[in-house]
């Protein structure tokens, strides 16, 4: 007995993909609409007033009045609109009104730091760099009893390549913006006055090359936030005022209309990885629409080496052909890729495998920028693990190809005593757990104790409605109740397993919108347990994939029964 009819299945996943369709460009690309970011806003409000306070007022005032709108009832600020209050925002953005705005600001002020204080102040903060740059923001607008301590970042790190990309990794750009407004803050002895010298000719050989790679746009990574840190940086140093002007009309040209700016103003690669497969799990592999995603795709693949993570060529990044390279997003793109026409001969395919598998950590990890990298933000991921996992056994590599193998091996070590696994750019831990379920099952390992283990986390975390969450009592998410669908049913098990699918599938149809598609869910990470938001596009994917998946498997359960013919 089956929780959901075949004909319901069918309806979903014609309507959610016509959703998704919905939503393709010309060019083949997935646009979304994405909520505009407290911090984002915050940060490039206080940079363009640093560079340019009377040729940017137009910008400031409409953005610190933003702010002001949307401060919440409580006094504090969430990531991005309709988010709960959160210490991050709520520091950065008290700081950029008192840097910016103080009298007309002067009771938001007033009522943030109550709030932020009533939170645990910027010592709430888990991660040392994120607490370290709110207690910049806030000292350097002049609210050193809200900053605490403030401690001199280490710029002659960048003096030392290997040892930067491994503890700095994607963070380069916003620490050298950060270490740069420190010279006014914190005063430094001769000694130091000795290193900073031959340190910050370094420091800005890093943003040079950034933004020689990036075209010279002036967009550093087409984020606002890191922009805008490296801008204040530029700003309060006098430092390379060429590139300090590119970033500055980078951020006048990004700012939306409603006078904010997004957390990540472009991520059309991201957005377009998870539509695609999605979609060709669906059945369009061969609708000539996705043609022109596969050609998207093409034209986007990197060609030039990024020097500062010192990536080779042959992945993707978030963006666009000149943005920075990126394992997961790389990694979806190629299951898409393997699953559209002409996979066995495509030379960007075959380019994107030897790219994924010469990424690989060490360890048999992967992690996002760099390998073998030692900063939590970027990895050993095991979400993104299984991602690439996937990717090379969609493409048709074997259970026993080397990275495969050395893949498996290090998951089925990275278990947490509970018995999930993490993901660090979606929220824990549903959905890490499920898709390292997948990508281990598939390897060869269903039946392992570790994927056992998980799997019955799962089916134990489920929610009453049939959703699952988290795992810690949170609502369910179409995405979190997709990826749980997919990581299960390749799992398998027996009639518990089944029961759960069933259910999860029915929550799905039942929660997709009568226009078609599922309602989006802050899943997420901009910064891990701090700031999350919502990308529809990914949700649709998910979703899609989840009950295409379930479609499948339904109808070939059927055709394995008794007196069926296949």
């Amino acid at each position: 007995m089956t929780a959901v009819s075949d004909v319901e299945v069918a309806g979903a996943v014609e309507r959610g993909a016509e959703a998704l369709w919905a939503r393709q460009r010309p060019d083949g690309a997935f646009g979304d609409d994405p909520l505009a970011s407290v911090l984002g806003t915050a940060g490039t409000v206080a940079a363009l007033h640093a560079a340019d306070p009377d040729g940017n007022a137009d910008l400031v005032e409409a953005g610190t009045a933003w702010l002001r709108a949307h401060q919440l009832p409580d006094g504090g600020w969430g990531g991005v609109t309709g988010a709960p209050v959160g210490v991050v925002p709520t520091a950065i953005a008290v700081a950029a009104l008192a840097m910016t705005a103080p009298e007309v600001s002067a009771e938001a002020i007033d009522a943030g730091r109550a709030r932020l204080a009533a939170l645990g102040g910027v010592d709430a903060v888990t991660d040392r760099a994120i607490a370290l740059m709110c207690r910049q923001f806030l000292t350097m607008a002049g609210l050193t009893g809200d900053a605490g301590p403030l401690r001199r970042l280490p710029l002659e790190i960048v003096l030392l390549d290997r040892v930067r990309r491994r503890l700095i990794s994607f963070r380069t750009t916003p620490f050298v913006g950060l270490a740069l407004m420190q010279a006014d803050l914190l005063p430094a002895g001769p000694l130091r006055r000795f290193t900073l010298r031959r340190a910050r000719p370094a420091a800005l050989r890093l943003l040079r090359s950034v933004h020689e790679h990036e075209g010279r746009t002036g967009a550093m990574s087409e984020d606002p936030w890191p922009a805008a840190l490296v801008l204040l940086g530029l700003a309060r140093s006098g430092e390379a005022p060429d590139v300090a002007r590119d970033v500055a009309g980078w951020l006048r040209r990004a700012v939306r209309p409603d006078g904010a700016w997004d957390a990540v103003t472009n991520l059309d690669l991201t957005r377009s990885g998870y539509a695609a497969t999605g979609l060709v799990a669906a059945g369009f592999a061969d609708d000539p629409r996705l043609a022109a995603t596969k050609g998207f795709f093409h034209a986007a693949q990197k060609t030039e080496r990024f020097d500062v993570l010192d990536v080779p060529p042959g992945g993707w990044s978030f963006s666009n052909q000149r943005g920075w390279p990126a394992t997961l997003e790389s990694a979806e793109i190629l299951s898409a890729l393997a699953g559209l026409p002409g996979a066995g001969s495509d030379p960007v395919l075959r380019r994107g495998l030897d790219w994924l598998v010469g990424r690989q950590d060490s360890r048999g990890s992967w992690s996002l920028w760099v390998r073998d990298t030692r900063l939590a933000n970027d990895g050993p991921c095991p979400a993104i693990t299984s991602q690439a996992v996937t990717a090379l056994l969609d493409a048709g590599l074997p259970v026993d190809h080397p990275a495969v193998a050395a893949a498996a091996r290090w998951l089925l070590s990275a278990a947490n005593p509970d018995g999930t696994f993490d993901n660090l750019w979606y929220r824990d831990h549903t959905s890490g757990t499920a898709v390292v379920v997948g990508a281990l099952s598939r390897a060869g390992h269903a039946r392992h104790a570790v994927v056992r283990r998980a799997v019955t986390w799962l089916c134990d975390t489920q929610l009453a409605d049939g959703s699952w969450g988290p795992g810690d009592g949170t609502a369910g998410s179409a995405e979190e109740t997709g990826w749980a669908v997919q990581g299960l049913l390749a799992a398998g098990g027996g009639t518990g397993v089944d029961h759960a699918v069933d259910r999860g599938a029915a929550w799905l149809v039942a929660a997709a919108r009568p226009e078609g598609g599922w309602a989006p869910t802050r899943v997420c990470n901009y910064i891990r347990h701090h700031m999350l938001y919502a990308n529809a596009v990914v949700t649709q994917g998910v979703a899609l994939k989840a009950l295409a998946e379930y479609r499948t498997a339904r109808a070939a359960d059927v055709a394995d029964e008794p007196g069926m013919v296949a």
